[in-house]
This record gives structure tokens, sequence and C-alpha cells, in this order.
């Protein structure tokens, strides 16, 4: 049995590895303004949604043939593909539709756009002009995000036979699709590092920052990390931060006989090293997992954590800096999301810097919060208003996980309005939270706003 499933993975393994996908990256310097405001962020996501649309456009009018040859493949999935161009569709229409509401402070990109038809017809027709102030960012754009919807069809047409990031298996299951327009999870893949490497590095700059995010750690990693300096020494790593698991090995949980047991076994380390930053979620090495895994996470009480804004920060495919400027140019497309960096590698930190900076220009609540408190548990909130705000930043976990309810990351500040009434609402731009009911307990993280109750993720 072993055999059989070692010669299935390696088979597949040839058929994805045919013809390697060049990494998208974008030179963030050839847009010739900076994102130093809401609006501002608005007119470049705009841009970059009509880019993306017009690929995804003349992506259809490809034959199979000719579709095969684009990706490298001998075989694809046209039923994943198809389902996948209709999940990009709609987010496309999404998110165009909260990026015109800055129309009228500034009207660059902006279309008639009322429903799919409208989209697609400006996506259709849309260029740059020659003479424009863009001119400059059009042909970078248009080859970064062809590259980059190569990469996501090249991943459905080898769904489900290889798993990965870019479709769910049930609602066991989250991407980060359910999140509100710019609220952005950060979260880091394969630690911990060594002592005294990337993730000591990593957990200071982002407590510094008032931030916190979920670090997805591997067992054996985190054993020898204990190992080598001391319990008490793993904890203070990690305070203020929120710890899911990655399995015991980096490596594949699809085809790994022992895959049940890699996942279990990092569960029961990390709730007995760390019980007030455990969060039940589990993270796939690459995105793989089982088809027929729902029972087994149901069961264990986890929900499994995907991605969608891929830093692609591993060894051998893109430099620190087309990293970090990738990971920008999705949060303009995608305008909500979850983030992977890995903290074993030197590259989180230029990235990290860089999403902060962004995160603190255009930090912002839209015109409409009430309606995305009805659909995160535990939350209510009323008004629309703007102008300054302090913060205090939240870590909220409920207890009482029954299954049922999905786990949901989210951010909320409080903010104060003009008639300084304290108001809590959705934070649209980055931050953490895990919800797994309807009642919970809230306490501070971040190690700055304490509050004399407590200070951690329970």
């Amino acid at each position: 049995m072993r055999l059989a499933l070692l010669l299935s993975a390696c088979l597949l393994c040839l058929n994805a590895q045919a013809a390697p996908v060049d990494v998208a990256s974008l030179d963030r310097g050839t847009w010739p303004e900076k994102l130093a405001s809401p609006a501002l962020f608005d007119v470049a996501s705009r841009a970059e949604i009509l880019m993306f649309a017009h690929g995804l456009l003349a992506s259809e009018a490809l034959d199979d043939a000719a579709l095969k040859q684009r990706l490298g493949l001998k075989n694809i999935n046209l039923a994943a593909i198809g389902d996948l161009r209709r999940q990009l569709w709609q987010r496309l229409l999404e998110n165009y539709t909260f990026a015109q509401q800055s129309c009228e402070e500034d009207a660059s990109f902006c279309y008639l756009v009322e429903n799919m038809d409208d989209l697609r017809e400006q996506a259709g027709k849309f260029e740059v002009s020659d003479n424009s102030f863009y001119i400059g960012w059009a042909a970078p754009s248009r080859h970064f995000h062809e590259r980059y919807l190569d990469e996501l069809l090249r991943k459905a047409a080898l769904f489900p036979q290889i798993s990965s990031e870019v479709a769910r298996f049930g609602d066991h299951e989250r991407n980060g699709d359910e999140l509100n327009d710019r609220m952005f999870l950060l979260t880091f893949d394969g630690g911990p590092a060594p002592v005294s490497g990337n993730t000591d590095w990593l957990t200071d700059y982002l407590r510094k920052q008032k931030m916190n995010a979920t670090f997805f750690v591997l067992g054996s990693s985190l054993q020898t990390r204990v190992e080598r300096s001391s319990a008490a020494d793993v904890q203070a790593l990690y305070q203020g931060q929120c710890v899911g698991l990655q399995g015991w090995q980096y490596r594949s949980h699809s085809h790994w006989v022992d895959w049940q047991s890699s996942i279990t076994r990092s569960a029961g380390l990390v709730q007995n090293l760390m019980p007030e930053n455990y969060v039940p979620l589990f993270r796939p090495p690459y995105g793989q997992r089982r088809a027929d895994s729902q029972g087994f996470f149901q069961q264990q009480g986890l929900q499994v954590a995907l991605w969608d804004i891929d830093s692609q920060d591993e060894p051998g495919k893109l430099k620190a800096d087309e990293s970090a400027q990738r990971v920008l140019t999705l949060m303009l497309l995608w305008r909500k999301g979850v983030i992977v960096f890995h903290d074993t590698q030197d590259k989180a930190r230029v990235g990290l810097p860089m999403v902060c900076r962004l995160r603190r220009r255009v930090a912002w609540v839209g015109r409409s919060v009430a309606r995305h408190f009805d659909e995160v548990p535990g939350f209510a909130g009323d008004g629309v208003f703007s102008g300054r705000f302090a913060a205090t930043f939240r870590c909220r976990r409920t207890s009482d996980f029954n299954g049922v309810h999905g786990t949901r990351l989210v951010l909320f500040v409080i903010l104060k309005n003009k008639l300084q009434k304290s108001v809590k609402v959705l934070f649209p731009v980055m931050g953490f939270a895990v919800l797994r009911s309807q009642t919970a307990e809230t306490c501070n993280t971040g190690g700055v706003f304490q509050d004399s109750a407590c200070g951690h993720c329970t």
C-alpha cells in the first residue's frame, strides 16, 4: 500500500512539474503614485482588478489544446478550471464594487460597473493609452497578471489529484473569502527557526508594531527549539501571537500514511506547551491534504486554514523585495485575504515591514460597516464615522467549539468617533482573531494594551 501511494504521488508530481510556471512579481515602482490614502489605494486596486480581469477574459478564448500548452500540462481538469474562473469573476466584481466607493475623490479607472456583464465588457476593452499617467505601469502589470493567472489555473488544472489552496474540499476549510473588505490576516509557515533566527525577529517586530499574527509551527522544529533553549523561552517567543499547526514535518499530507499522527502529535505538543496561544487551525504544507479528511478534522475540532496571498518567499523563487512587492500587488487585487510568509526565510524581514507601512497609510473604516457585524459571531456595532482613531488590538477567541461554527479570523478595534463615543468596528487592513462560537471572552494581545484581567489569546 505504501509503495502504491508513493508511485501514485510520483506520477502526479511528474505531470505537475513538466513545465514550471514562472512566479509572478511586479515592481511597485512602476506605479506612479504612493499608496498614501484610502482613495489612492482604491485607484491602484481598480487598476489591478481591471488588468487581471482583462487577462482572465482573454484566457477563456483558449481551446483545450492551447490551454494545455500554456500551462505546460498534458492533462487538465476543465471542470475545476471552470469553477475557479467563476469564483475569480465573482470576487473581482465584489472587489471592484468596493473600490468604486471612492470614485468621487479620484475617478481614475472608474467605469460604470453594476453587474457581471458590465465588468466583463470593461475588462474586454481595458487598455492604458500611450499618453496616460499610468503607461509605465501597464505593460509590467499585464505581464504580472498573465503569470499570476497561470499559477492559479495550473493549480486548478491539477485539482483534486494534487490539492492546493485554490479550491476547498468543504466547509471545514477557510481561505479568506469570508473576510470583510480591506481585512488581511498575517500568517507565517514552517517555523520556528533556530534560536535567535527569523522567528525571533518577526515576533519581536510584531509586538513593537502592536500587531499579532498566526504562526503555523512544525512539531519537530518546535520540539527542537524547546530542547535547545527551554519551554519558557519558547513561550516568551510567541507572546502575544497565536500558534496553529502545520504537522510534525513540512511535507505533503495528502499521500503520507502517517498524516493523522503528524497532526495530532503536533497539536498535543502545542497545546501542552502554549495553551494560551494555541488556535485549532491546521495549515497543510504546500496546501496538499486529503479530499476525505473532513471527518478527521471535525473529530479533532480543527479547521483547515488555507491562504490566497502567497508571498512565494521560498528559496529559489523570488528575491526578498520581489516577494514583498508581489504581496502588495495581490493585496490591491484581492482587497482582503490571508497572507502567508515563511518565518524560516530571511525574505519575511523585508516583506513584513512593507505590509505594515501600507497598513499605516490606508487604515480606514468603510462607509457602511454595520452589516459586517452580523456576519461575524459575537460582534455588534453601529454607526458610520471617519477621522482619526485610537485603536486597541485584541485577539478574540470563542469557546465551546462544536464543529458547526467555522473558525473565523477577524480583527476589530475600539475606535472613537468625533463625539468620543467608543464603537467596535472591524479594522479593514490588518489583524487577527479567532472565533469558534457565539460566546467568548476577549483579551488584549500584542504586549502593549494590557488589561489587568488578561494578556493573551484566550
